[in-house]
């Protein structure tokens, strides 16, 4: 995030960590910006800052798409597919080698 774009009161995320919070003060050290957190009390480089609604709609994406996939396991397992694809093994569990 550019210095330009940092403003008290902003939500943002840090995406290593995951950590969201809203700036509460932004402070120079030794040439680099810095932006403190609420939820944390700890300072975080700004250029490492996200918009917090940017990454809550790419959490929200993520979410959906792992609900259409849990749905699709779903409807296999209780489907004929899983039944028969066990029908067609002999139950024995060789590993090779």
């Amino acid at each position: 995030m550019l210095a330009e774009e940092i403003a008290l009161g902003m939500r943002v995320r840090y995406p290593r960590t995951g950590t969201t919070g809203t700036i509460t003060r932004v402070e120079q050290v030794r040439g680099d910006l810095f932006a403190e957190l609420d939820s944390t009390h700890l300072l975080y480089r700004a250029d490492q800052l996200i918009p917090a609604d940017r990454a809550e709609r790419a959490s929200r994406a993520i979410v959906e798409d792992a609900k259409t996939v849990i749905e699709r396991e779903r409807e296999f397992a209780a489907g004929s597919g899983l039944q028969d694809a066990l029908k067609n093994i002999d139950q024995s569990c060789e590993g090779g080698g």
